[in-house]
C-alpha cells in the first residue's frame, strides 16, 4: 500500500500491483491530504518569482510472498524518517537519536485494516495474473555501491556503506565477505526506503578498520531468482600530506625553471633578429665565423 501525501483536498483511491511481486494502493485519507498521482509540478514563473517547490511526505505499506512479508515507512522526499517494527509493533525512527512518532497520528491497531487490505489485494492480484493470460512480473536488478563514511586512513577505524537502490520487490539479503571471509560483526542493516520510481532502497554498514591489501565485498542475493550482484571494496593507500606537498612544489618549481629558460630563449631569438634586420638596412650584414 503506497500512499504519497501533499497538500491539498482529499482524491479518490488508486490501486496498483504486480504480479506475485506485493501489493500497494495509494490513497488520501488524511484532513487536507490528497494522492501525488502526478509528478512533481514544474516550477512557475510569475512576476519575476519562482513558486515555492513542492514536497512529497510518503507513507509505503507493502505485504509479498517474500520476506519480509509486510513492511511500512514514511518518507520525507527520499529521505526515510520511521519504519514499523511489525514483530514488535512499534514505530522506529530512521536515526537512533531522532524524534519519536507522535502518540497522536496513526496508532499500530490502526495499521491492521490496512495491513488486511493489503494481503486481500495481493491475493486478488496473484489470481488475475496467474490465470490463462498471466502478466510478466516486473522485478529489478539490484545495483550496488561500497563506499567509506569518512575519508580513509589505515589503520583508524571506519565504516563501509553498502547503498543497495533499484530494489523491486523487496525482498533481498545483503550480507559482507572480507577477503573472502564471511563477515557478521559489526553488520548493521538498515529497512527498506521507498523510492519515486516506485521501487526500494536499501543500507548496510560495516565496522571496518582498513588496512592495505584487504578486499571487501558486498554481496546481494534474491533468493527467489537465485541472483547475487557482489560490489568490492579496496582500500587505496593515500599519499601522504607532506609528501603530496613536497611533489607538488618540485613540480611547480620544475614548471617555472622551464617556463624561465623558454621565455629567456625567445628574448634571445627576437634580440639577435632585430639586430639582423638593423644591419641589413645599414648594407652591412654582420659577418658569420
Amino acid at each position: 500500500m503506497r500512499r504519497r501525501l501533499r497538500p491539498g483536498p482529499a482524491a479518490r483511491p488508486h490501486i496498483s500491483g504486480e504480479n506475485g511481486g506485493g501489493a500497494w494502493m495509494e490513497r488520501g485519507d488524511l484532513p487536507a491530504l490528497r494522492c501525488a498521482q502526478n509528478p512533481p509540478r514544474r516550477r512557475r514563473y510569475r512576476a519575476g518569482k519562482a513558486e515555492p517547490s513542492l514536497h512529497t511526505l510518503s507513507e509505503v505499506l507493502f505485504c509479498q510472498p517474500d520476506t519480509p512479508s509486510l513492511g511500512l515507512s514514511v518518507a520525507f522526499d527520499s529521505e526515510q524518517l520511521f519504519s514499523f517494527d511489525v514483530p514488535n509493533s512499534q514505530w522506529l525512527p530512521q536515526l537512533p537519536d531522532g524524534p519519536s512518532w507522535p502518540a497522536d497520528i496513526e496508532q499500530p491497531h490502526e495499521l491492521l485494516h490496512d495491513a488486511a487490505l493489503c494481503r486481500e489485494l495481493l491475493d486478488l492480484l496473484t489470481r488475475i495474473a496467474t490465470g490463462p493470460n498471466p502478466m510478466p512480473e516486473a522485478k529489478g536488478i539490484p545495483v550496488a555501491d561500497v563506499f567509506l563514511q569518512q575519508p580513509l586512513q589505515l589503520g583508524y577505524p571506519n565504516t563501509l556503506i553498502c547503498m543497495v537502490g533499484n530494489i523491486f520487490p523487496p525482498a533481498i539479503t545483503i550480507s559482507w565477505q572480507r577477503d573472502g571471509i564471511p563477515v557478521t560483526d559489526g553488520v548493521t542493516h538498515l529497512t527498506y526506503t521507498p523510492t519515486e520510481d516506485l521501487g526500494f532502497m536499501r543500507f548496510s554498514y560495516l565496522a571496518v578498520t582498513p588496512h592495505s591489501g584487504d578486499i571487501y565485498a558486498c554481496i546481494v542475493t534474491r533468493e527467489r531468482d537465485n541472483i547475487s550482484v557482489v560490489a568490492y571494496w579496496v582500500p587505496q593507500d593515500p599519499i601522504p600530506s607532506d609528501v603530496l606537498a613536497t611533489a607538488v612544489c618540485g613540480a611547480v618549481t620544475a614548471l617555472g625553471i622551464l617556463l624561465a629558460l623558454l621565455g629567456l630563449g625567445l628574448l634571445l631569438s627576437a634580440r639577435r633578429r632585430s639586430m639582423w634586420g638593423q644591419w641589413r638596412q645599414q648594407g652591412h650584414p654582420p659577418r658569420t665565423h
